[in-house]
């Protein structure tokens, strides 16, 4: 039975009241109202006028960003922003890997909704494109706000690193590249909540948790279109001009940049690298479309910035490097995170196709070589998803998880290609075809190593 079907109004696990919301409960509300409505028929139609304007990333294009909505300042100049606290069920410093019923019950929330991604994922592949059915779905079971605390808009009441890791992996399971398409405004508000200062937040963050679905399209960038690109010491450059900062670089593999009303920008301030607040309006921005060899269900696009200027107060946290660094352990997180989401979504394809298919007379299965490959993806995968879920527990609890994310994405890059590259082996000419999804997923999990910024938990 449905997930949605067994859920009641009211309790912990119900509709939320106006007077006392849990982390779950707004997101239960939300996919309630999704399944009251046509989602799941329209993600299966490709309406011809969509299919022309969606087009236009495939083939590549060169615009200027999308007018900006007025972000009216608001705030206390100056002053620190609310800050989540850190996790306390990790605070004995006990290990698990259980979730807890707040955690379990968001992982079932989100793999429904999974489903309707993955029934989008071959268009959207093919357009470059996430359809608007999906997009505003994601919005409606509150992914934009899931890493807020609840003093701004949001859901948390600790910080989320762990509930955001579950987040992704469940979304992977669907689609890597819609999930990254989701996921992208929501990791620019979470980053605003965790660095931003009293002004920053109170200018940018109630758009996100607005309830009238006009939540902002925004987007990290981090990536470079550099040989032997270094994220740690980014060539985009922020010089010093009276009382603000020009940005000049190129940004590669922006998510939905074309659509982007606020973007995070990595750049070099003094040596350091430093995260910047743009708006899409600002005067020397332009896009470039950029389809890659996976995640295409991303719009992946660049970010050009000529004589870019932008005000003192659109430094996000602090210029020493340590805000940035943060933010780049926290995407990597996130893109463990998706490796291991869709690698079970590649394992959960293969183990019954190879039961099912026959070949001299007998399942494929029954061969010891075919049997050994599906068994190695399976411990490949729980390595995989047991570094991660370390690293995200210390990433919640505010402990230095710089070694734990480390190994995780060492893991995540080269045993996500790999369970990719034996998922199409296992389907022998059918892996081969786009007729299934493990090529889809094969170069995906390609990107796991390349992929930095763009989503974080």
């Amino acid at each position: 039975m449905s997930l949605i079907s067994n859920l009641k109004p009211g309790g912990k696990h119900g509709v939320p009241s106006s007077e006392s919301r849990d982390p779950i409960g707004y997101l239960v509300a939300g996919l309630n109202r999704l399944a009251q409505t046509d989602l799941l028929d329209k993600v299966r139609l490709r309406k011809p006028a969509e299919q022309a304007v969606f087009s236009v990333t495939r083939t590549g294009f060169k615009t200027m960003t999308n007018a900006s909505r007025t972000f009216a300042k608001a705030g206390k100049k100056g002053q620190p922003g609310a800050r989540p606290a850190a996790a306390s069920a990790a605070a004995s410093g006990v290990f698990d890997l259980t979730p807890s019923e707040d955690e379990q019950m968001l992982v079932d929330v989100v793999t429904e909704f999974a489903e309707v991604v993955r029934e989008a994922a071959f268009e959207a592949d093919k357009a470059c494109a996430a359809p608007d059915d999906v997009l505003k779905a994601s919005l409606e079971i509150g992914l934009p706000i899931l890493g807020l605390p609840e003093s701004l808009g949001g859901v948390s009441e600790e910080r989320s690193a762990m509930a955001g890791t579950l987040v992704a992996e469940a979304l992977a399971q669907g689609d890597m590249g819609l999930a990254v398409a989701t996921l992208a405004p929501g990791s620019v508000a979470t980053a605003i909540g965790l660095w931003g200062t009293d002004a920053q937040q109170q200018t940018y963050l109630p758009a996100f948790s607005a309830e009238d679905g006009t939540v902002p399209a925004a987007a990290l960038a981090l990536n470079e279109p550099t040989v032997l690109f270094d994220v740690l010491s980014p060539s985009t450059t922020a010089t010093k001009s009276g009382d603000g900062y020009v940005l000049n670089g190129t940004k590669s593999l922006v998510a939905r940049g074309d659509h982007a009303e606020l973007f995070v920008v990595g750049a070099s301030l003094d040596g350091k690298p430093v995260l910047f607040l743009v708006e899409s309006s600002t005067e020397g921005l332009s896009i470039e479309g950029d389809p890659a060899m996976g995640v295409r269900a991303a719009s992946l696009t660049k970010l050009v910035l000529d004589d870019v200027k932008v005000p003192a107060d659109a430094v996000l946290g602090e210029t020493d490097g340590t805000t940035y660094t943060e933010c780049v352990r926290l995407s990597r997180l996130a893109w463990c995170a998706l490796a291991v989401g869709t690698g079970q979504a590649v394992l959960d394809y293969v183990t019954p196709y190879v039961k099912e298919r026959e070949a001299f007379g007998e399942p494929i299965a029954n061969r010891q070589s075919v049997a050994f490959m599906v068994a190695n993806i399976a411990i490949e995968l729980q390595g995989m998803r047991l570094l991660t879920y370390r690293a995200a527990a210390r990433a919640a609890a505010g402990k230095d998880f710089a070694r734990e994310v480390a190994l995780a994405r060492k893991a995540c890059t080269d045993k996500g290609m790999q369970i990719g590259l034996d998922g199409v082996q296992l389907l022998g000419g059918h892996g081969f075809v786009k007729e299934h999804p493990v090529e889809r997923w094969y170069r995906d999990l390609r990107a796991i190593g390349i992929m930095e910024g763009t989503v974080l938990v």
